[in-house]
């Protein structure tokens, strides 16, 4: 599978981010690892920011400019991190 079809993939909701790891495990990509790492750390943060009113309901509006950026740069098929929290996802999560 393209490694550029399965970055899309793993934008597409919690579910598609699931079927990307493992089609990812079977034939490892360094893209599509790069977009599971930033999906991965962008919806962790959206969940976090969820439960704190008002402040992280505005600041998920900053994440999902991210996730869009996040998006928009896998179809080009760059590797683009998020702004000022892409690299400090690819570090934490450097195992996927």
């Amino acid at each position: 599978m393209d490694p550029k079809l399965k970055a899309l993939l793993s934008h597409i909701t919690l579910i598609g981010w699931i079927i990307a790891l493992v089609l990812n495990m079977n034939e490892k990509d360094e893209f599509t690892s790069f977009y599971l790492r930033q999906t991965l750390g962008l919806y962790l943060v959206a969940i976090i920011l969820s439960f704190i009113p008002i402040l992280g309901w505005i600041l998920n509006i900053i994440i999902f400019i991210f996730w869009i950026i996040s998006l928009v740069a896998s179809i080009q098929g760059y590797k683009k991190p998020s702004p000022g929290i892409g690299n400090f996802f690819q570090d934490l999560f450097k195992g996927l």
